[in-house]
């Protein structure tokens, strides 16, 4: 039990590279203020892809639909600016409360059936509110959108503006907040169980471990974090549309996690930097085909491996050179 204890301990000990990455990602703006909006894009996508590192590498819940609370969250933030109140921060709250909410409703539906049944059924989530958004067009805009959504100052002091610096320190500063938040909770007791779920359920069971309460709590943190990530894509953009529903939101971050790996929150983050800088370089060279070179990059990462990708000796079985 000691021992258990003291890997707990060392496991959420911070690296020396930590501190220099999230440094360098929080002088980003200023240093390239011509790319602050692309810089807000891979923080938001960042937060997205740890909510769901969260149920996939730490608790082995494959999910179609993890779209859904991204755009729940993104709908309720932008409908609470709109129609109650414009502050950004009170409006990420009611955001993550309502994804919360409907994480905790969604999380019995993954409690029986095979990762099959469970891909059909995140995927159907997904795509009854996106059914939803598209109907009910009075509230939500429809095909067309929720327009209109201005925003207040952030802090009362921070006003949005076109260059998006504002825009890319909230969600830098949201993503270091509940990436803390994560970190500390799959390096706890109840991260241990998760990961021991992943590994195998019903050895978990046999050892007395609550699995049906662990999976709902752990898919409605996730739902969480994801409806937040969601709400500030709504904030800084100023707009909500159906293709936060969509699926191709799910599939991304699917794919963001295969580039920068499962089971460590910073291959979300890792992920994300790597997946929009190729999507922003590749769509301005080839912007009808960038999604082709996307493709290759994928099936190379997969047939060489990313550890022998980032280390090329290895890819002839070579050791390195001395």
């Amino acid at each position: 039990m000691i021992d258990a204890h003291q890997s707990l301990k060392r496991a959420s000990r911070w690296k020396p590279w930590e501190p220099a990455l999230w440094l360098a990602a929080f002088v980003s703006p200023l240093v390239l203020p011509s790319h602050a909006a692309l810089i807000n894009e891979i923080a938001i996508v960042a937060l997205f892809a740890v909510s769901l590192d969260l149920i996939l590498g730490y608790t082995g819940i494959v999910s179609l639909g993890h779209a859904a609370f991204f755009g729940l969250g993104a709908y309720t933030a932008a409908l609470f600016a709109k129609y109650a109140m414009p502050d950004p921060l009170l409006g990420l709250a009611v955001a993550i409360v309502a994804s919360l909410l409907l994480g905790a409703v969604a999380s019995l539906t993954i409690q029986r059936g095979s990762d099959l049944t469970r891909l059909m059924v995140t995927l159907g989530v997904a795509l009854i509110l996106l059914e939803l958004a598209n109907k009910l067009d009075w509230l939500t805009g429809g095909a067309d959108g929720l327009q209109g959504v201005n925003m207040g100052p952030l802090l009362g002091t921070f006003s949005f503006d076109l260059s998006g610096r504002t825009a890319a320190y909230y969600s830098l500063c949201v993503l270091l907040v509940f990436f803390l938040l994560a970190r500390r909770f799959v390096h706890s007791p109840f991260g241990a169980t998760l990961k021991a779920i992943r590994d195998n359920r019903l050895r978990a069971m046999a050892i007395g471990v609550p699995v049906a309460s662990r999976l709902a709590v752990v898919y409605t943190i996730a739902a969480g974090l994801a409806g937040a990530a969601g709400a500030l894509l709504a904030q800084t953009t100023g707009f909500a549309s159906l293709d936060v529903f969509e699926f191709h939101r799910s599939a991304d971050v699917m794919l963001i996690l295969v580039v920068g790996g499962t089971g460590w929150l910073y291959g979300g983050v890792a992920g994300a930097i790597v997946f929009k800088l190729m999507q922003d370089t590749l769509s301005a060279i080839t912007p009808q085909y960038w999604t082709f070179w996307l493709g290759l990059f994928l099936v190379v990462l997969v047939l060489v491996g990313r550890e022998r990708l980032l280390k090329p000796w290895t890819w002839f079985g070579k050791r390195r050179p001395s």
